[in-house]
C-alpha cells in the first residue's frame, strides 16, 4: 500500500499488529502512516485510538493525548490501558502522586499485575518514597526471582533507607530459591564489602564465579578487594580473567596498570595505562591516570604529550584541564597554567582547594584584578571559608576597596596567623598597603 498508493482493507487487529511492529522497531513515522490508514478504515476502533494517544505521548503532545483519552473514556468506562496512559502523562509532567493514583486504578482492573507493580515501584522511587517503592519491588521479586531490574531497584531503596540487614535477607531469599544465582551472590558481596566484611565479600564473589565462571563483574569486584587488601598479584590475576570473559574495557586495563605501578613494574604499568586509553579514547579518567603516572615520575615531557592527545578527544573535561594546570605550574609555565585554570572554571569546576590554588597563582603573577574577581565569585559559594576571606581582603585593599577589605579581614579568626598568611600570599605587593588594616 505504501509503495503503490493503492488502498486495501485490513481489519482493526491487523492494523494494530502493523503499528505495534513499527513502534517496536522505533520507526514512528511508518507507525503514524499505518495508524492514519487504520483510523480512516476503522474510525471508532478503540484500540487504534489508544495507539494514537500513545503516539501523542511519545511526541510529548500531552494535551492532545488527554483530550483523546477523555473521548475514549466515554466509549469504554473501565479500561486498564486508559489508566496506564494517564499515569504515563502524569509521570512525564512530574506529577508522581497523580501517576500513582492512575496506576492503582489500572491495578484494580488487571489480571496481570506484575508490570503495574514495577511501574508503581518506579513512581514511588521517583517521588523518593522508598518504603512504598520497596513494597512493590518486593512484589515483583516474589512473582519472579529473576527480575533483576526490580532487584537492583529494591537494593537501591534499602540503601537509601539504610536497611542493610533487609537487603542481605532479600538476597538470601533469592539464593534459597536459586543457590546458583550469580547476580544475587555479586550483590551480596558488594553489601558485605560496604559493611567491611572482607572475608564474607570475597566468599560471595567466589560463589558468584562458581555459579558462572564467565561472570566478568565478579572477577572485577574480587580483584578490587584483593588490590585494596594488598594481594596485588592475585588482583592482577582476577582482572586478567575479567579481560578474557568480556570485551576489554578501560577500567580493567587501568586497574591492572595501577597494580603493576604498586609493584614497581613501570614498563608494564605504562603498557596497561596505554591500553586503557586506546580501548576507550574518550574515557577521561584513563587519560588522567596515564598522565598522573608520568607526573609522579616527574616525566613532564611525556605527561604533556599525553595531555595534548587527551584534550584533543576530551576538550570539555575539567579533570584534564586541572591536570594541565598542575603540570604547567610545576614547570613554572604560569601563563599556560593560568589558561588551564580558567578553562576548568569555565567548565563549571568549583572545588574549594582548586579555587584557592587558582587565586594564589594570580597573586604570584601580580594579577590583582583577576584574583579579586575569582575570589569574589568563589566567596559566594564558600562564604565561611577563612582562606577566601583573607584573599578577598588583600585583593580588596590592593584594588582600593578599603571598607570591603576591613569587612572580610575582621570577619576571620586568629589575628596573628592571618597577618603572617597575608604577608605570604601577597609577598609581591607593597607591604605598606596592609598597614591600613594591621595598624588597627
Amino acid at each position: 500500500m505504501l509503495k503503490t498508493n493503492h488502498i486495501y482493507f485490513f481489519d482493526g487487529q491487523e492494523f494494530e499488529d502493523i503499528i505495534l511492529h513499527y513502534l517496536g522497531f522505533g520507526d514512528n513515522q511508518l507507525a503514524k502512516k499505518a495508524l492514519k490508514m487504520g483510523l480512516e478504515q476503522h474510525p471508532s476502533n478503540v484500540e487504534l485510538m489508544l495507539l494514537q494517544s500513545e503516539i501523542f505521548i511519545l511526541d510529548e503532545k500531552f494535551d492532545n493525548a488527554v483530550d483523546l483519552l477523555n473521548y475514549i473514556e466515554k466509549l469504554v468506562t473501565l479500561d486498564e490501558e486508559i489508566a496506564l496512559q494517564r499515569a504515563t502523562i502524569a509521570s512525564k509532567t512530574g506529577n508522581h502522586k497523580a501517576s500513582i493514583e492512575f496506576l492503582h486504578i489500572a491495578l484494580g482492573s488487571t489480571e496481570e499485575p506484575q508490570e503495574i507493580w514495577n511501574l508503581l515501584g518506579m513512581e514511588h522511587l521517583l517521588a523518593e518514597e522508598y518504603e512504598d517503592a520497596e513494597y512493590f519491588f518486593k512484589n515483583c521479586l516474589s512473582d519472579n526471582p529473576e527480575d533483576y531490574p526490580s532487584l537492583y531497584n529494591l537494593l537501591y531503596c534499602y540503601e537509601q533507607l539504610k536497611k542493610d540487614d533487609e537487603a542481605i535477607a532479600s538476597l538470601n531469599d533469592i539464593l534459597e530459591i536459586d543457590p546458583y544465582c550469580e547476580v544475587a551472590w555479586l550483590q551480596l558481596g558488594k553489601l558485605f564489602n560496604k559493611l567491611e566484611k572482607t572475608e564474607e565479600a570475597l566468599s560471595a564473589f567466589e560463589f558468584a564465579i562458581i555459579s558462572d565462571d564467565t561472570f566478568t563483574a565478579a572477577y572485577i569486584e574480587k580483584g578490587k578487594i584483593l588490590e585494596h587488601s594488598g594481594n596485588t598479584n592475585e588482583a592482577i590475576e582476577n582482572y586478567e580473567i575479567a579481560l578474557n570473559t568480556s570485551e576489554p574495557n578501560a577500567f580493567v586495563f587501568q586497574s591492572i596498570a595501577r597494580c603493576h605501578e604498586k609493584l614497581g613494574n613501570d614498563r608494564l604499568a605504562e603498557k596497561f595505562f596505554l591500553k586503557s586509553v586506546q580501548s576507550e579514547p574518550t574515557n577521561e579518567k584513563s587519560w588522567e591516570s596515564l598522565i598522573n603516572y608520568h607526573v609522579q615520575l616527574k616525566n613532564y615531557k611525556k605527561a604533556k604529550h599525553y595531555l595534548k592527545n587527551a584534550l584533543e578527544v576530551n576538550s570539555d573535561s575539567f579533570l584534564l584541564w586541572i591536570q594541565s594546570a598542575r603540570i604547567y605550574k610545576a614547570q613554572n609555565q604560569n601563563e599556560k597554567a593560568l589558561t588551564s585554570y580558567e578553562k576548568s572554571l569555565d567548565l563549571g569546576y568549583f572545588k574549594h582547594s582548586f579555587l584557592l590554588d587558582y587565586i594564589d597563582l594570580c597573586l604570584y603573577m601580580e594579577k590583582w584584578s583577576e584574583a579579586y574577581q575569582i575570589a569574589k565569585t568563589a566567596y559566594k559559594g564558600y562564604p565561611e571559608s577563612e582562606g577566601l576571606k583573607l584573599r578577598l581582603a588583600g585583593c580588596s585593599l590592593i584594588m582600593g576597596k578599603l571598607e570591603e577589605a576591613k569587612y572580610h579581614f575582621y570577619s576571620t579568626e586568629t589575628q596573628m596567623q592571618k597577618i603572617d598568611l597575608i604577608h605570604q600570599l601577597f609577598s609581591k605587593a607593597d607591604p605598606s598597603i596592609f598597614n591600613k588594616i594591621f595598624s588597627k
